[in-house]
């Protein structure tokens, strides 16, 4: 096979049709348009979202809410996650859990803002934790399983 003689597929390529050509093409005179009106002339439908006068929808809906660009976005991991890998062998019990092992043990793919820990699913091994954030329950369970937990924001807030 040579890539001079390649060629495409029998029947997957069509030739460009050429209308307002004459009569004799089938396509002449109107070119397929029928006959006047807004939708024969170039603009088409015209505007998009131009609803011929009226308020279009996009203005009569509220505006509503804002992007506060200043948020954290946290990467949520549960401690049933955190077990799983554990029990794989993808994550060292003994050591501190953080953001860099969760990512090397291929519990999450991109750090962002840092790491919460949530509450889904059972911890039954004892871990020490360094991580941005955790929720109440999550917490709980950890140091119910033995283990301790480290909050980097808490201590960043505490130094300012």
């Amino acid at each position: 096979m040579k890539l001079n003689t390649i060629k495409p597929a029998k029947g997957a390529k069509t030739a460009r049709f050429r209308v307002a050509r004459g009569i004799g093409s089938g396509m002449g005179k109107t070119a397929g348009r029928g006959h006047k009106g807004q939708r024969a002339r170039k603009g088409g439908r015209g505007k998009v979202g131009f609803e011929g006068g009226q308020m279009p929808i996009q203005r009569r809906l509220p505006k509503r809410g804002f992007n506060n660009i200043f948020a954290s976005e946290y990467v949520t991991v549960s401690l049933g996650r955190v077990q799983q890998a554990i029990d794989a062998g993808k994550l060292d019990a003994k050591a501190t859990v953080d953001a860099a092992s969760l990512k090397a043990a291929g519990v999450i793919r991109r750090l962002k803002d840092g790491v919460r820990i949530l509450s889904g699913g059972e911890l039954t091994t004892k871990v020490t934790f360094e991580v941005a954030g955790a929720s109440k329950v999550a917490v709980e369970k950890i140091e119910k399983s033995g283990g301790s937990i480290k909050l980097l924001e808490a201590a960043a807030k505490a130094a300012e």
